[in-house]
């Protein structure tokens, strides 16, 4: 910004900054005005003792909705990501329909500004009928997931069509995001033989194969939930996401009927958990790969429970409790969760410079157990039970505090359309709207 106003609408005092600092952090229409001394404000926060660190941006949620709202929907999804520290999310398009239309993902924009009480995208859907063309130019931010093998709710593109499908995206200036497996035939009745199934050198080698794919077509990659070090390694051009779940987890974790560990990819054994975590430099994203499903699907048996977890809200905090311990550093965390999705999508940096996005996590206090009853997802359970975790105390999305000691408030959350967007569709959503 150019100039300082005489008044800015917030300011965090006494904030402690991610490099140590301690300073007050002034914010104006959204964006921050100046982080040093004080500038008079509408609305000040004592924060003596609180770090401060940009909030989170999640790439990779599934916030289901529609006619499968019993498991999640906009509303209760995004509670969850506030109260986790995330305050943009990215929604993938296999719902059910699926977003393979303008028509689909123009509804499905909508009812996120009716409903969302965080900032969102919304990825466009790859299949045989898609309108990617239209889709693009509906605003979808990307596309994919792109299933590469069959998951819940996704179907996957044989080779001729995922190369097309490539040589489109590519076309567009779009991002593709990968799911990258290879799914062997078998009976599926542990975790043992769900990671026997979807091997990870199988999806290593579908990471090879894609980054062939589109080569010729000039298709920008992105790796979604990458589960094993081949896998990352594998990467030569794109960008890499790994979920905290193959970071934190492994199927080692649980007994082997227990669906509440069945995934896509699958969790992997303790060997190959220890080995992801040390690529901890390789790794671009973090992304939760928030799936929830409710208690009664993953209570049926193995073989025909879904895959997926909730993890939207644990994510960050889960990854605050590692770097207390010392397991990884808070700058390359910032890194992971906000700063480079940011940027892979196009929109503005959170921080604590001038014009940056106001957009910020507060935490005080000690680590705490997570625990499911006070968690906000509809699914109501998660796998990381008991586990170490530092939650946020205040949440502040475009400079209004919507989340304070366990209590939401109303925001001005926006939709973030990709750089295809020709649409008058409105970006915003009013604080009337927002909150049950």
């Amino acid at each position: 910004m150019s100039h300082l106003p005489s008044r800015c609408d917030l300011v965090l005092k006494n904030v402690l900054l991610p490099s140590g600092r301690t300073a007050d952090v002034s914010v104006h229409r959204g964006r921050v005005c100046h982080t040093g001394s004080p500038i008079s404000a509408d609305i000040s926060i004592e924060c003596r003792g609180r770090l401060a660190i940009p909030a989170g941006v999640d790439m990779h949620v599934h916030m289901r909705g529609w006619s499968q709202s019993a498991k999640e929907d906009w509303n209760t999804g995004s509670l969850s990501a506030i109260a986790g520290g995330v305050t943009v999310v990215v929604d993938q398009p296999n719902t059910i329909p699926p977003l393979d239309a303008p028509g689909s993902y123009r509804e499905r924009v909508q009812d996120g500004l009716v409903h969302s009480n965080c900032s969102f995208a919304v990825n466009g859907g790859v299949s045989p009928k898609a309108d990617l063309e239209g889709l693009w130019n509906a605003g979808a931010m990307s596309f994919g997931e792109i299933f590469a093998a069959p998951s819940s709710y996704g179907q996957a593109l044989d080779s001729d069509l995922l190369a097309r499908a490539l040589s489109r995206i590519g076309a567009m200036g779009a991002l593709a995001t990968i799911h990258a497996e290879e799914v062997a035939p078998g009976p599926d009745c542990s975790l043992t033989d769900h990671d026997r199934l979807r091997p990870e050198r199988g999806e290593a080698a579908m990471v090879r194969e894609v980054e062939r794919m589109a080569c010729p077509a000039g298709a920008e990659l992105h790796f979604c939930h990458l589960s094993c070090p081949e896998s990352v390694k594998a990467v030569t051009s794109g960008s890499v996401e790994v979920a905290p779940h193959h970071l934190l987890l492994s199927r080692d974790t649980f007994s082997p009927q227990d669906t509440w560990g069945k995934v896509n990819p699958p969790l992997r054994e303790e060997k190959t958990r220890r080995g992801l975590l040390s690529c901890w430099d390789r790794i671009d994203v973090i992304a939760s790969d928030h799936a929830p499903h409710t208690r009664g699907e993953k209570a049926d048996d193995f073989d025909r429970a879904p895959s997926g977890i909730p993890g939207v809200e644990t994510m960050i905090p889960l990854l605050m409790a590692e770097v207390k311990r010392g397991a990884c550093d808070l700058g390359s965390l910032i890194t992971k969760v906000s700063q480079t999705p940011s940027r892979l999508l196009g929109i503005k940096d959170a921080g604590f410079s001038p014009g940056d996005r106001a957009d910020f996590i507060l935490f005080e206090g000690e680590i705490s157990a997570v625990n499911a009853e006070r968690l906000h997802s509809r699914a109501q359970w998660t796998p990381y039970e008991g586990m170490r975790a530092l939650f946020p105390a205040v949440v502040v999305m475009e400079g209004e505090v919507v989340y304070r000691d366990c209590e939401f408030f109303p925001g001005h959350p926006r939709w973030y359309p990709g750089r295809g967007y020709i649409s008058s569709m409105p970006k915003t959503l009013g604080a009337d709207s927002s909150l049950p």
